[in-house]
């Protein structure tokens, strides 16, 4: 079973979500599909398959909660070093083409999310990432294509909610 690295917050949001869809939305589901039942004629009754589709895309929700979450390994990035990039680095890169800087941090696929520079360690970049120090150089394949960068600065993540 492969562990999924992951903050506190974001197993705290799961945990959450989880028995929410179990306690709350299971019982009005199933509230949802017995009152469908009494219209009659299952065949034709839209109620009913609706309900019966938004159960399933549910429970399916809640196997796969229950997956993740059991595979949880739950990472302080304050407890780590960060003189090397590892789970909760922010890591800020010079671009050898045209000197621009970006800045990743690298997170669980949880918490993954590019647009505002949070990286799944488990992505290509992450992985190439993962063990580098300042002042290395790193290739990286992007959609663009090959990229080449110098690792200016790492340091541990602010935390998130």
């Amino acid at each position: 079973m492969q562990k999924e690295p992951m903050l506190k917050a974001t197993f705290n949001r799961l945990s959450k979500e989880l028995e929410h869809l179990k306690t709350v939305e299971r019982v009005a589901i199933a509230k949802v599909i017995d009152t469908a039942r009494e219209l009659g004629d299952l065949k034709e009754n839209a109620e009913y398959h609706s309900a019966k589709e938004k159960q399933g895309l549910m429970e399916a929700r809640i196997i796969e909660l229950t997956d993740l979450i059991s595979r949880a390994h739950i990472i302080n990035p304050s407890t780590l070093t960060h003189k090397r990039v590892s789970f909760g680095s922010t890591v800020e890169l010079i671009d050898q083409d045209d000197d621009n800087e970006v800045s990743y941090t690298i997170v669980g696929s949880q918490e993954s999310n590019p647009e505002i520079g949070y990286i799944s360690i488990s992505s290509p970049m992450g992985r190439a990432l993962l063990g580098k120090e300042e002042g290395d150089e790193v290739e990286i394949n992007l959609p663009s294509g090959k990229k080449v960068f110098d690792i200016e600065n790492i340091y541990c993540m602010k935390e998130i909610d």
